[in-house]
């Protein structure tokens, strides 16, 4: 079986490390599955063939010579199902790691977002600061019913998981924002988390991709 993931050949330094096919690169060093990159560069990404692939022109998209699939959650999830170091020991740990990768995608993720990417990608826009407030306050109120179910815990689940992989690389875009110091209990899952041999397999092979396509300096 030949598992290949869709990557951007190259994407601009503020990026560099975050861009989610991190999620299946880090699943599969878990897994100890070998797998190739088909970076995308130019306008790849709206070619035909890879649109039938990844619907949204976006990456990761995965296929493996059983299945194609897009979305990182998903790919997550079935790279887990393939590896006994990732896959679930019980119909109930399957159960809550399936919720935990849909909890990290849907009521952490778009709030984190809401909070970092205004800063980003409108700088300097007069309604950006006025927002932080009001996005900042909604985060909290996720983050702390995050850190109270990990109070006492670990991990999401019963033990390591992709629904760790999936929440660490979402909580990453946090650790330079002011709110992350109020959550000692979190910032301590994401070290465990991020001191994993695996994430920094994953994040060097990421940042190899980038170092190999980066544009010729004039």
């Amino acid at each position: 079986m030949t598992i290949e993931i869709s990557a951007f050949a190259w994407v601009p330094p503020f990026a560099q490390g975050y861009v989610k096919d991190l999620r299946p690169r880090w699943a599969l060093e878990e897994a100890g599955l070998d797998y190739k990159v088909r970076p995308l560069a130019g306008d790849d990404q709206n070619a035909a063939g890879y649109r039938a692939w990844q619907p949204f022109g976006q990456v990761p998209a995965y296929r493996d010579g059983e299945v194609e699939l897009f979305e990182s959650g998903a790919i997550v999830l079935r790279i887990a199902a393939q590896s006994k170091a990732l896959s679930p020991r019980d119909p109930q740990d399957a159960a809550q790691t399936q919720a935990w990768v849909v909890a990290a995608l849907n009521s952490i993720e778009p709030k984190v977002d809401n909070l970092v990417f205004p800063s980003i990608f409108h700088a300097g826009e007069p309604w950006v600061e006025g927002w932080r407030p009001h996005a900042e306050a909604v985060l909290e109120t996720r983050l702390k019913s995050l850190s109270k179910w990990l109070e006492g815990r670990d991990w999401l689940t019963g033990r390591f998981s992709v629904a760790d992989i999936v929440m660490a690389t979402v909580l990453r875009s946090l650790e330079e924002e002011p709110i992350w110091a109020r959550f000692p209990r979190l910032v301590a899952y994401l070290d465990r988390c991020l001191a994993r041999p695996a994430f920094e397999r994953a994040l060097r092979a990421q940042l190899e991709t980038f170092a190999e396509n980066a544009p010729a300096r004039s």
